[in-house]
């Protein structure tokens, strides 16, 4: 805070001031108090001498000294609201537009107005403060787009002479207090812009050449596939259904129908058509009385139909193959660019920068909050807790311990800590090491005053002689020690995801992990030994703080197991949590990257997946719908021309093959009815008698 100042809010006279003169300039204070609302948004204000300022309004309590203050105060005029005893005031506050904590080498940081005027600027070590003509125009440009154009988000790319030793600058904005509503002079209006200076973009290699010959060869491939297939399945199967059909005609009987049996059934094809074809000739001949049932002559296994379409899916796999696996592959050495790694390495910082500030936060809060209670009610206590809670969501518990570790005081779930002796000293401690969920605690020790000691042993021993109600106390007449806030792992588990930085953990000193942007199971290792390996190269040495580490993993060969961009970052150097000796370790594809090359592999992989599936697709189709009827088919006739007269057939598909089988069907009548008739001419035929002196024949 650099200044404060208590207001009257009926007139806006200063009643009190401290620290620097806040610039009220602008500021209509009847009217932000007559606005009704219970919070007054801030307000951003220049001043000539001090610059830009934030201000933040508060209304405020103040109890009266006596009636007769009070008396003078109504003569003066209603400065002060018709309360009990206390008065209403308005505080305002001024701090100092603070300026971005910058990771990374060669960024700078900026937070301008809604003009696009710089309040505030910082560079990471190694950055030069960009100059003030080349940005004047991107800073305009990123006001403009995150306050009016309604964006939360975006980056924009300099132009091209503004760069410095052939680079070219980037800047990346984001909107953290955009105008509220369509008037102007409502809301902060503060935007952040980050700047770096990065190589120009080299000119993308032309791939048609490869993109063509691809193409080319998939159509070759087609047309052969296509070609084989017409030549050994559906032609020769065409072929059989007008042999069938011809063949089923010429069993009718009659003379003309007859006819059709003269002309010999084609047998040439090749696997199951063939094998059915020549079934069919078969059955020709006994139609003609020509031959009686012929058995199949066992033969060498020869390959059918299906080892043709295996064939095919190998042919069409040989092109797609190389384009999933082999093709258009990013070399190992060059998986990211070194400004990638650096990028990743800068935002994991953040995020664990951002877990800093929060327990940090967590933690000062909860100081105040120990001195808050002193000697104050038990219910007013209690209520004091309740508040804090509503106003931290990361609080998953808050209560109070004595001296003996019982708990005195709790608001929120039920604590996940063992009852044990309470700490002696401040801070953000992990209370375990393993289990189901693990728990992260703050505390802060509750300092009495020494005069108030014998008061306090004094109303500990009058309410053990007078029966006080142990609601009637004070905090301090139950030995407070200490007050825990328990951390939940949910608000961990939001703090560490961050958008684009791929997956994110938590993990303890010994590399386990305590939260993740992602499922994880408490307690457990790293899903890899090189991020565990990482996270160990940020361990500093004996009286070190640890520095931050990033590096490409190089993975597998398959889909999904490619190179990684990861970083590893201490969690804290200095404050409460530099004592955990945690990080912040993150990984991200490097597939995921927006570079050309990955671009590239991620067509051709499109490409030959593509490819697999639909001549898969195709080629179980035609086994479906093609092949095996054609060989359920070939069995059918090869046992009618073995003589199986019995087995009716039954038309399964209603296609080729179906209208095979019902003729099939046909000619079995046929050739039953023909058997049953030469059965029946047999048994009428006269047996001749025999000669005297002649033995019957055996």
């Amino acid at each position: 805070m650099r200044g404060g100042v208590l207001l009257d809010p009926r007139t806006g006279r200063p009643l009190a001031a401290s620290g620097e003169a806040v610039p009220l300039t602008g500021v209509d204070v009847p009217t932000l108090t007559r606005s009704g609302t219970a919070d007054i948004p801030p307000r951003l204000a220049t001043s000539v001498s001090a610059g830009a300022r934030l201000l933040f309004f508060a209304r405020v309590a103040v109890p009266t000294v006596s009636a007769a203050d009070r008396k003078q105060d109504h003569a003066r005029g209603p400065v002060r609201e018709q309360g009990e005893g206390e008065g209403r005031f308005l505080l305002v506050v001024s701090e100092e537009v603070a300026a971005l904590t910058v990771h990374g080498g060669g960024r700078t940081g900026q937070i301008v107005d809604r003009d696009g005027k710089v309040l505030a600027s910082s560079a990471a070590t190694g950055a030069a403060l960009p100059p003030d003509t080349k940005d004047r125009a991107l800073s305009s440009a990123a006001a403009d787009a995150g306050l009016h154009a309604g964006d939360d988000s975006g980056s924009m790319l300099g132009d091209g002479d503004d760069g410095h030793d052939g680079l070219r600058r980037v800047a990346g904005w984001a909107s953290v207090a955009a105008v509220d509503g369509e008037d102007d002079t409502s809301g902060l209006g503060l935007t952040v812009l980050t700047f770096r200076d990065v190589p120009p973009t080299k000119d993308r290699a032309d791939h048609t050449r490869f993109a063509m010959t691809a193409a080319g060869a998939l159509a070759v491939i087609a047309m052969l596939v296509t070609l084989v297939l017409w030549s050994t399945v559906q032609r020769p199967l065409l072929r059989l259904y007008l042999s069938a059909a011809r063949l089923a005609r010429g069993a009718g009987g009659t003379p003309e129908a007859r006819a059709e049996l003269a002309r010999p059934v084609p047998a040439g094809a090749f696997g199951e058509p063939g094998r059915a074809g020549r079934a069919l000739e078969s059955i020709r001949r006994q139609l003609l009385g020509e031959a009686g049932p012929e058995p199949v002559r066992p033969t060498r296994r020869r390959p059918g139909l299906r080892s043709l379409v295996l064939v095919c899916a190998l042919v069409i796999a040989a092109w797609g193959v190389p384009l999933l696996f082999l093709l258009n592959r990013v070399p190992a050495a060059q998986a990211a660019p070194q400004a990638v790694v650096a990028d990743q390495q800068a935002r994991t910082e953040s995020a664990a920068d951002r877990v800093r500030q929060s327990l940090g936060q967590s933690y000062t809060d909860l100081t105040a909050m120990a001195s808050a209670i002193v000697g104050v009610p038990r219910e007013r206590a209690t209520e004091l807790l309740r508040r804090e809670r509503a106003d931290h969501p990361t609080y998953r518990s808050l209560y109070v311990l004595d001296h003996t570790g019982a708990i005195v005081l709790r608001v929120g779930k039920e604590p996940l800590r063992a009852s044990g002796h309470a700490p002696s000293d401040n801070g953000i401690t992990q209370v375990d090491t393993s289990g189901k969920t693990p728990v992260v605690a703050a505390y802060a020790q509750i300092k009495t005053a020494k005069n108030d000691k014998a008061r306090n042993d004094k109303a500990r021993n009058g309410k053990a002689k007078n029966g006080k109600a142990k609601n009637d106390t004070n905090v301090e007449d139950t030995d407070p020690a200490v007050v825990v806030a328990e951390i939940g792992v949910d608000t961990l588990n939001d703090l560490v995801a961050r958008s684009g930085l791929g997956r994110v953990w938590l993990t303890d000193e010994r590399h386990r992990v305590l939260a993740a942007s992602v499922r994880f199971q408490a307690f457990q290792a790293l899903p890899s030994r090189g991020l565990t390996r990482l996270a160990a190269k940020t361990e500093a040495a004996p009286g070190g703080a640890g520095s931050p580490a990033s590096a490409v993993l190089h993975g597998g060969r398959a889909p999904g197991q490619g190179p990684s961009v990861a970083a590893a970052a201490p969690l804290a150097q200095t404050g409460p949590a530099a004592a955990l000796g945690w990080r912040v370790v993150s990984a991200k594809p490097a597939a995921a990257l927006k570079l050309a090359s990955y671009e590239l592999q991620a067509h051709t992989m499109l490409a030959g997946l593509l490819a697999l599936a639909v001549g898969a697709a195709c080629l179980s189709w035609l086994h479906i719908v093609v092949v095996r009827p054609l060989r359920t088919l070939t069995g059918c006739a090869e046992r009618l021309a073995e003589g199986d007269r019995r087995t009716v057939l039954y038309p399964v598909h209603h296609d080729e093959c179906g209208s095979v089988t019902r003729n099939l069907e046909l000619l079995r009548q046929a050739l039953a009815e023909r058997d049953r008739g030469a059965e029946a001419g047999a048994a009428a035929a006269p047996v001749p008698p025999l000669q005297s002196g002649s033995a019957p024949s055996r």
